[in-house]
């Protein structure tokens, strides 16, 4: 066994240990003003409205300055030309205003001028640093300041948005159509819109009438569609909550909207109205029959629902046909049930439908609703004229909606098979009629 050695051990004394570059950042003062003088002096050697240079030069400043602990601070020199302060005005310092912000866009605000600006923050943000590795003769592709667009869209514009008032017209304007084009390009998320419906924010259609200039400047670029897409990843639920609360209905929208030149707008909310609309009475008409419940409380709940959300009278009783029918439970059927089952079905719901058939236009559109669901489902494919008969003797649909059906009314899916199928209820029908006019 070994004897254990008395020697002491060597010491690390007189050796300076060197720090990590992080931890040396994150100790470091936060110094905005400071930061913002060493951006205008990189800023200030490059000419007015040479945007490529302009970007150049602060992607190389981005190798000397820290733009992750400044990024509030870069963005605010970028946009709104300086320093903000808590309230929205700028630091009240002696500093002149920035060399390049989008506040030196020109006056009136227009969307192709402005393109310029958010092109050197897309370049900023989102340029593509090719490196070539000669051994592999191969390319990758890295973002250089990619780590900038996080707090661009959920820092800096959703801070400054909520400052928009406090802005004289023109600088509104042009702050707004940034707004828009950054969301369009996929620079910033429509996510930072919800600062817009802040209670002092929506007063007096202040909100919604820079709502309505991002739209526009959005849609210069892509389609209502596009837009669509970015206002549900972006969390935005509803158009009115950038309404007063004393406005906020479906009418004061579309005529807003409309009277901006945004007709696309209205018809898109409008028709996610209707398709929430048609969802509640779909899970409404389920839960209902679910308990069994009679035909006037069924009634009743699908005008409460239309109350809430309207419905034009086609849209709804093609809602109300396939939420009935999804009620259905074929599963029991045998395929040589699934006819008679199906004839139940439709005579015991045909009263609720028969009280929203108010018009002759409507009892197209459920015949058209019947076809479209026979055409889909086949099991019932032969079931559709037996089915026409049953709604015709329920008061559902008349003679004349189903001649006027057969000769110029039907939808094409399945149109000649069901064409042929109907030919001699509707005969039979024509010479009913015809002998009602001789007697």
């Amino acid at each position: 066994m070994s004897q254990q050695s008395n020697t002491a051990k060597p010491s690390l004394q007189g050796v300076r240990i060197k720090a990590r570059k992080g931890a040396v950042k994150a100790q470091a003062k936060h110094e905005p003003a400071v930061f913002r003088d060493q951006v205008y002096k990189h800023l200030e050697t490059v000419p007015n409205n040479d945007f490529d240079a302009i970007a150049n030069k602060l992607l190389q400043a981005g190798s000397t300055l820290d733009y992750l602990k400044y990024a509030d601070a870069l963005f605010e020199i970028l946009l709104v030309g300086g320093l903000i302060q808590p309230g929205g005005s700028y630091v009240d310092d002696g500093a002149p205003m920035s060399p390049f912000s989008i506040f030196n866009a020109e006056t009136p605000a227009s969307v192709d001028d402005l393109k310029n600006y958010v092109q050197v923050l897309n370049k900023l943000i989102r340029r593509h640093v090719i490196c070539i590795l000669v051994t592999l003769q191969t390319a990758y592709y890295s973002h250089r300041y990619k780590y900038l667009q996080k707090p661009l869209e959920e820092q800096s514009l959703p801070a400054l948005l909520q400052y928009f008032n406090r802005w004289p017209s023109d600088q509104r304007d042009k702050f707004a159509i940034t707004v828009g084009l950054l969301i369009s390009q996929g620079i910033a998320s429509a996510a930072c819109l919800q600062s817009l419906t802040k209670d002092h924010l929506v007063k007096n259609d202040a909100s919604v009438a820079v709502l309505a200039i991002i739209f526009r400047a959005y849609l210069a670029d892509q389609s209502m569609e596009h837009l669509a897409s970015a206002l549900k990843r972006g969390n935005i639920k509803d158009l009115l909550a950038f309404f007063p609360p004393n406005r906020q209905d479906g009418k004061i929208l579309d005529e807003f909207f409309r009277r901006e030149n945004l007709p696309q707008v209205s018809e898109w909310y409008t028709k996610r109205q209707q398709a929430i609309s048609k969802e509640n009475i779909m899970s409404e008409l389920k839960e209902l029959s679910e308990h069994d419940e009679p035909t006037e409380a069924v009634i009743s709940a699908v005008q409460n629902k239309l109350e809430e959300n309207p419905l034009p009278d086609t849209e709804l009783i093609q809602c109300l046909w396939q939420g009935l029918m999804a009620t259905v439970d074929w599963g029991t059927a045998r395929p040589d049930q699934i006819e008679g089952l199906a004839l139940r079905e439709v005579g015991k719901f045909a009263p609720v439908l028969e009280a929203f058939c108010k018009t002759p236009k409507v009892e197209v559109a459920l015949i058209n609703a019947v076809q479209v669901h026979c055409y889909d489902d086949t099991r019932i494919m032969k079931a559709f004229t037996p089915i026409l008969k049953v709604l015709y003797n329920k008061d559902c649909i008349s003679d004349q909606a189903i001649i006027y059906w057969h000769q110029k009314g039907s939808k094409p899916q399945g149109r000649q098979h069901f064409i042929k199928a109907t030919e001699a209820l509707v005969k039979f029908l024509q010479e009913q009629e015809d002998s009602e006019d001789e007697e």
